[in-house]
């Protein structure tokens, strides 16, 4: 009995201290959440697509793969997160399907942000940026890499990055809250930055922002578009996630006082006005967790997809049921107002059990076809039209 008396004290202190490490130190769970480890060949024939397009495997076995960006000369970049490496494929004979890999890059710490400028590759990791200069003359034996710039925080909350060269020239770095919900004393945090290639006048450019994985730019206006991931532990269906577009002046988009443009923190969004921040152009869905996104400007899908924006998904990671884990597209209607419709799906079951894949970012290739990353799958897949 005595021991049932001291468990019965115990455990409220058990919780309590679970729950301060929670908030103290949040990390996403490990990048597997099925039951089942893959084991055989992708099952790229569950997954759905819109009438006359097809989809093959670009690369296989390429662990973790993350974040892609393509050099004029057709090598893809790729980087990750958990795994700590970088790689460089090349397709030599143009057949749909890399053919060569090389390991730039290992043990870096999250890795996950890669960027193409002037023949030098751009790396970010949670705290610094790295280049190796004249990449492709050296792809088998790159040396070690230039700090370009080491400012950035050490938390490893939110913290690995997207990256990449915007129209003005500079190199745009986002910087995660560096917790699920909380209000830092430092401005740098839940932002995107900017810094020249060269590694200086670093400047914020947008505030706000809790943790975006994934942004281009407008090819019609120039304007910056971003994706955005909305805070935990408010249930299942709040908040959504967002795509934002900037006016390219600074602006602030709510974190952490008002989420989805209409919904105010619990906590700090006393005494705020979600009308004082700018709102989302499109909600995406609660915990989707949509990651890369880019701009379609190519001629080879048809017409209704062209200019549209392609968005990766990656999927819940504590909802109770499963969602995302697709692409789907933004697609601006006739009235000017946006919204989001499927384009892929199939790497969820149907009945929202078991994921085989979460897609993360993508890449428009010249012929019009579109690569899209797997850091579930370990895989990159190829996305074309042939009706």
């Amino acid at each position: 009995m005595k021991f049932l008396k001291y468990l019965a004290l115990l455990l409220p202190i058990i919780g309590l201290i679970g729950y301060f490490l929670y908030q103290k130190y949040p990390v996403n769970p490990p990048i597997r959440i099925s039951s089942n480890l893959y084991n055989g060949e992708l099952p790229i024939d569950k997954l759905n697509l819109p009438e006359g397009f097809r989809l093959d495997v670009f690369a296989e076995g390429v662990e973790n793969a993350r974040s892609l960006c393509l050099s004029p000369n057709g090598t893809l970049f790729v980087g990750t997160r958990g795994k700590g490496n970088v790689y460089a494929l090349i397709d030599s004979d143009k057949d749909g399907k890399a053919d060569k890999r090389f390991t730039l890059l290992k043990e870096g710490k999250m890795p996950n942000g890669v960027a193409f400028k002037d023949g030098d590759l751009y790396v970010a990791e949670v705290n610094r940026i790295l280049k190796f200069s004249d990449i492709e003359s050296k792809l088998d034996n790159p040396g070690e890499p230039e700090v370009v710039f080491d400012g950035y925080p050490t938390e490893s909350h939110h913290g690995w990055k997207y990256i990449a060269f915007g129209p003005d020239g500079r190199l745009y770095v986002p910087v995660g809250a560096p917790c699920n919900m909380c209000e830092s004393e430092d401005k740098i945090f839940a932002s995107i930055t900017s810094i020249n290639p060269d590694g200086t006048d670093m400047r914020i450019e947008q505030e706000g922002v809790r943790n975006t994985v994934g942004f281009d730019w407008n090819p019609e206006t120039g304007e910056l578009w971003f994706t955005d991931n909305g805070r935990d532990l408010l249930g299942d269906e709040i908040p959504e996630c967002e795509i934002n577009r900037t006016n390219n002046k600074n602006g602030h988009f709510g974190y952490p006082y008002c989420h989805q443009g209409d919904i105010l923190d619990p906590k700090f969004g006393k005494g705020k006005n979600c009308s004082d921040y700018t709102p989302p152009v499109v909600k995406l869905g609660p915990h989707t967790a949509p990651l890369g996104m880019e701009f379609y400007n190519n001629s080879s899908f048809p017409a209704a997809y062209q200019q549209d924006i392609f968005v990766a998904r990656h999927g819940s990671w504590n909802r109770k049921e499963k969602i995302g884990y697709d692409v789907v597209r933004v697609h601006k209607n006739a009235n000017g107002t946006y919204e989001w419709l499927p384009f892929i799906s199939g790497w969820l079951s149907d009945d929202k059990s078991d994921v085989w894949g979460r897609p993360v970012d993508m890449e428009v290739m010249p012929d019009g076809s579109m690569l899209i990353s797997d850091d579930f799958g370990d895989a990159i897949y190829r996305v074309y039209y042939q009706p």
